[in-house]
């Protein structure tokens, strides 16, 4: 008897499904549904809790909270317009910083700049970036990149004041210490997620475009990253989501002034800093007005993560459909 005939008349390599296997995969189906419907379930629970508190404060403000500029409670004029402001722009600088080298790191750690042991100690600091509480990263904000940024703020100032971006000194906190923390904040979550889009890239592409007399980088720059621009898009977009959201940090840095300015160095502040630094006193008037700024920062991290997922779709099927 040859291996064939061993092969075939021993025990069954493959064959169809099994009753049993048929119920795991029915099951698991199930549990998976059953997921997805509790997210959804606690994200409509989420915005319900908070809109049907900040009702109060909506029929009594409308559309001209999301346009005010003063927040004074003895007063009771509340405005979050330049709590809005710095929140975007805070997170927008901080997506610039991160996201460039985060993208550059995710680079360096999956095409072969170093040798594998160096790229895993390398790879395992960065993830402990994330484990860093939000409160020692202000602390290390004061500490250390003020004093660090305030000298070179202060140069620009004096010579390129004219420029809005650095029209004011830098007193103290301000708006650029603050997106520097928070760009070393988001950079683990864009590293990891790039790192993982460059690695799913076939490695016959990259071998096709050296055939094809590409230099590392043409290959890098131009077949790598755009064939991975849909998942590095992704880290983007969790990276953006979750600089919207911090909040420890930036009330420790931002300065907590209710401005508009495009500034570097001045003071600003955001709508999660809000939240923390009046909720432990907030009287029974003020809590619906808190809830209401609170929905208004839902909205926007929700809206930011929809416009992402849709953009991340449309790519996809373009590139697939070759367009």
């Amino acid at each position: 008897m040859n291996a064939f005939e061993e092969a075939t008349t021993g025990e069954q390599i493959s064959g169809p499904p099994s009753q049993t296997d048929f119920l795991l995969d029915i099951s698991f189906r199930g549990l998976a549904k059953v997921c997805a419907g509790f997210i959804i379930l606690v994200v409509v629970l989420l915005l319900w809790e908070i809109g049907y508190k900040a009702i109060p404060a909506i029929r009594e403000y409308h559309l001209g909270f999301l346009t005010g500029t003063t927040w004074d409670v003895n007063k009771q004029t509340f405005g979050i317009l330049p709590e809005i402001w710095g929140t975007l722009y805070s997170s927008i600088l901080a997506l610039c910083i991160g996201g460039f080298f985060g993208i550059t790191m995710a680079i360096f750690l999956t095409q072969d700049f170093l040798p594998a042991r160096f790229a895993l100690v390398f790879r395992t600091i960065v993830e402990l970036l994330a484990a860093i509480p939000s409160v020692v990263y202000g602390f290390w904000g004061i500490y250390v990149v003020i004093p660090f940024v305030r000298p070179i703020a202060d140069w620009l100032n004096a010579e390129l004041g004219g420029i809005p971006f650095f029209s004011t000194t830098l007193s103290g906190p301000g708006m650029l210490p603050a997106a520097l923390v928070l760009a070393i904040m988001i950079l683990p979550t864009i590293a990891a997620v790039s790192q993982d889009a460059l690695r799913q890239v076939p490695y016959r592409i990259k071998e096709a475009a050296f055939g094809l007399g590409a230099t590392r980088w043409e290959t890098i720059l131009k077949v790598m990253l755009p064939t991975a621009s849909t998942g590095i898009f992704g880290a983007l977009v969790l990276g953006f989501g979750r600089a919207l959201g911090e909040t420890m940090a930036l009330a420790m840095l931002v300065g907590n002034s209710n401005q508009l300015s495009l500034s570097l160095f001045s003071p600003g502040n955001t709508l999660a800093a809000l939240l923390a630094l009046n909720f432990p006193e907030a009287g029974e008037r003020e809590i619906p007005v808190l809830m209401y700024a609170a929905l208004v920062l839902l909205l926007i991290t929700l809206a930011v993560n929809m416009l992402g997922t849709t953009i991340m779709t449309l790519t996809s099927t373009s590139m697939r459909s070759g367009k």
